[in-house]
């Protein structure tokens, strides 16, 4: 065993989800583009918060008060050192990627978008990067664009540079397909779009559990994410936002927390970030991100892209191996996700037939039909592995399909 096999047997251990069986079958948990599963810090953490610290926050006149807000403000000071972040009040707290999409496009394309102008997004976008981008474009008569894909599944750059122009106000993308696994290079876009005079959203759902991002060195205008992503709790997610910009965004929610003053006449509204979390907060969820975060800092961004790229390289050599198997999504640069569909055999009954040999996969249109589209599918098989699988999980996967290939052509 290498000294990083090694390494990630220690931390499979700390995921108990992974003890029990499935159908029978030894669990193998494949399906961490959907969700991660959560280390036992995290949940020792969030036990800890309901045990013995709950009580809401910003507002409480004892000690559970001050207790709760310390955690919740620490989790936000931890964001921000995460991302890269000038200051802390550049991070907001959402309920995850999708809700932070959704502010961004109602709070700065609501007052910033006007008619006739467009919003460039990528044919690999998730559909929380699609839809609230079309509802304010309907609203106000703006246009969205897409940049189309090549059949490796990378970015078509030159069709995203032609698609630019003065009309262009915000570019909106993936830094990971949670389909194709294909990696953009942020740094690049973010400079092509801003030579427009655009804004930059970074949808970063699935990189944040792979790889170091510091927004300062992208120079992205708004960077989200959601918890449970990176090992964290449902329910929690970030928007990252330059100070400059938040502080010209009007609220996205009205309601407690994010006020300065009200009369029944009029309101005048919080400093960011609380402008932006109307109401009472996931507390809990923001302390548990901060366990998640503690706990991909302790093992490493370099080992955790290196042992996950071995296991990304194993796995597509083993499958490619089998016969009337296709991989969507071959670009040199991707992250550890594949999709793959079983010519003559639907995805689903390919899914089904995983599952009852313990493999936990995704199949479905993965809420990327346009990308579907792209490629003539109604959908995909997509195998995603973290820090927890380990070369039996391969191995596990491949018998299975093998086994859905004999059964199903």
């Amino acid at each position: 065993m290498s000294n990083i096999d090694k390494i990630f047997a220690s931390v499979r251990n700390e995921f108990p989800a992974l003890t029990q069986k499935v159908h029978g079958k030894k669990l193998a948990y494949l399906d961490s583009a959907a969700t991660t599963l959560k280390p036992q810090s995290v949940i020792d953490r969030i036990t800890q918060f309901y045990s013995f610290e709950t009580s809401n926050v910003h507002r409480g006149a004892h000690y559970l008060g001050d207790v709760a807000t310390q955690a919740f403000e620490s989790a936000r000071h931890k964001v921000a050192e995460f991302l890269g972040a000038r200051q802390t009040e550049e991070i907001i707290f959402v309920r995850g990627t999708t809700e932070g999409v959704n502010l961004v496009a109602n709070s700065w394309g609501g007052t910033h978008l006007k008619e006739g102008d467009e919003i460039l997004i990528t044919e690999m976008e998730h559909h929380g990067n699609i839809v609230p981008w079309q509802m304010v474009a309907e609203r106000i008569g703006a246009k969205v664009l897409a940049a189309k894909i090549l059949d490796n599944g990378e970015l078509d750059l030159e069709d995203f540079k032609a698609k630019l122009s003065k009309k262009t106000k915000m570019v909106a993308f993936t830094a990971c397909s949670n389909v194709l696994g294909t990696n953009t290079d942020m740094t690049l876009l973010t400079k092509l779009a801003h030579e427009v005079g655009a804004k930059v959203l970074i949808d970063g759902a699935q990189i944040v559990s792979q790889t170091k991002v510091d927004v300062k060195a992208i120079d992205c205008d708004f960077f989200v994410f959601s918890a449970h992503k990176l090992f964290g709790p449902f329910g929690q997610g970030v928007v990252y936002g330059k100070r400059e910009i938040l502080d010209g965004m009007s609220p996205y929610q009205g309601g407690g927390s994010m006020i300065a003053k009200v009369t029944v006449e009029k309101t005048t509204y919080n400093d960011v970030p609380f402008r932006f979390e109307a109401g009472t907060p996931h507390v809990e969820g923001a302390v548990g991100l901060h366990a998640a975060i503690d706990f991909v800092e302790r093992i490493g961004f370099e080992n955790i892209h290196s042992y996950e790229m071995e296991l990304l390289k194993e796995a597509t050599a083993k499958l490619q191996a089998i016969p009337d198997l296709r991989i969507f999504g071959t670009a040199p640069n991707k992250g550890p996700i594949i999709s793959f569909n079983l010519k003559g055999a639907h995805h689903s009954d390919v899914g089904q037939i995983l599952d009852q040999e313990g493999v936990a996969v995704r199949a479905g249109h993965h809420c990327t039909q346009p990308l579907m589209a792209r490629f003539g599918i109604p959908g995909t098989v997509r195998a995603s592995f973290s820090v927890y699988n380990n070369h039996e999980d391969i191995d596990a996967l491949v018998k299975a399909v093998v086994k859905a290939r004999e059964m199903l052509l």
